[in-house]
């Protein structure tokens, strides 16, 4: 693996607490790192380290062997993209991504029309940012960052101001422009799907620490810890007994999504329901399993329940985990 950013032991400390605690990381040439965590994990304050934003109280960055801790921001060849885009309102769309090729020094037309291309905005030069839809903006904020030709792209949280399903979409696309481009890039997140939609490997930050690294599908299918698989969207954790019940095969503790227990008519496992709350997919529950007690569970819009209705149910160990 041609390593190119190796942070080591790095810590950031505001008036004395931890926002990065002893992190060290590899990201290969052309590889998208995922840096995924819920708020206030410190992982903003850890792209902003990369890019030489923060002072470090301890640790060191290296591009390609090569020490660049000290090295100020604008010689370090890193682009930013942020969660707003930044982009200045009073220009064009080629305004703006010429922007970032003045300062490289670099002919803007044909570049800027590849770029947009590249970003699915062919013909979108002269348009006012002003005019653009939230998705379309950050696609101008896509191609204005790449411009240069970033040695490494930092992106923050870049999708999390758009709905839903525009977010699902451009998460595709982001991910299709940067292993088109060849880009080395570090993502940042909160949101699990768009981290495992985008990145060649994920970092998982709970608490300013590094939890765990790995492929999408290893943090998905063996979280490190029962935080970590919490976080993930694992709502229910057993015990090593009650893991065998379900799976005769474990090892260990068994971590279960809503949707590993599902309402199914002819199975012989049953349970009660507890607490139930209608969703637009169908309904929410809580029930008491026969044999393995209380655990979030799913049913279809078909299957109308309340509190202490008997039900059938089976298991779906698609949305089951392995703890250590």
């Amino acid at each position: 693996m041609d390593t190119a950013l190796r942070i080591d032991d790095l810590t950031v400390r505001f008036d004395g607490i931890a926002a990065v605690d002893g992190v060290t990381l590899e990201v290969a040439a052309g590889e998208v790192l995922g840096i995924l965590g819920p708020s206030g994990s410190g992982k903003s304050t850890l792209l902003r380290s990369i890019a030489g934003l923060e002072r470090l109280d301890s640790g060191r960055v290296d591009w390609h062997g090569a020490d660049i801790t000290a090295l100020a921001v604008h010689k370090r060849g890193f682009a930013l993209m942020f969660q707003d885009g930044q982009l200045f309102p009073h220009r064009s769309v080629a305004q703006n991504i010429a922007y970032a090729l003045r300062l490289a020094r670099t002919p803007s037309a044909a570049r800027v029309a590849e770029l947009l291309e590249l970003v699915g905005l062919p013909g979108f030069g002269d348009r006012r940012v002003t005019e653009l839809s939230g998705g379309e903006q950050q696609r101008v904020a896509l191609a204005r960052s790449l411009a240069a030709r970033p040695r490494l792209l930092l992106l923050d949280e870049p999708l999390s101001a758009l709905d839903r399903e525009l977010r699902e979409r451009l998460a595709g696309d982001l991910r299709r422009i940067l292993v088109d481009t060849g880009t080395t890039a570090v993502f940042v997140t909160h949101d699990q799907d768009e981290a495992f939609a985008v990145s060649d490997r994920v970092a998982v930050m709970m608490g300013a620490r590094l939890q765990q690294v790995g492929t999408p599908s290893e943090v998905w299918r063996h979280p490190a810890s029962e935080p970590v698989a919490r976080f993930l969207g694992y709502t229910t954790v057993l015990d090593a007994a009650s893991s065998r019940t379900v799976d005769p095969r474990a090892a260990g503790r068994i971590a279960l999504r809503p949707s590993a227990v599902r309402v199914a008519d002819g199975t012989p496992l049953t349970a009660t329901v507890v607490h139930s709350t209608h969703s637009v997919d169908g309904w929410r529950l809580r029930l008491l399993v026969d044999s393995l007690g209380e655990v979030d569970a799913v049913a279809g819009p078909q299957h109308p329940l309340a509190p202490g209705d008997r039900v059938a149910v089976r298991y779906d160990r698609a949305a089951m985990a392995e703890l250590p």
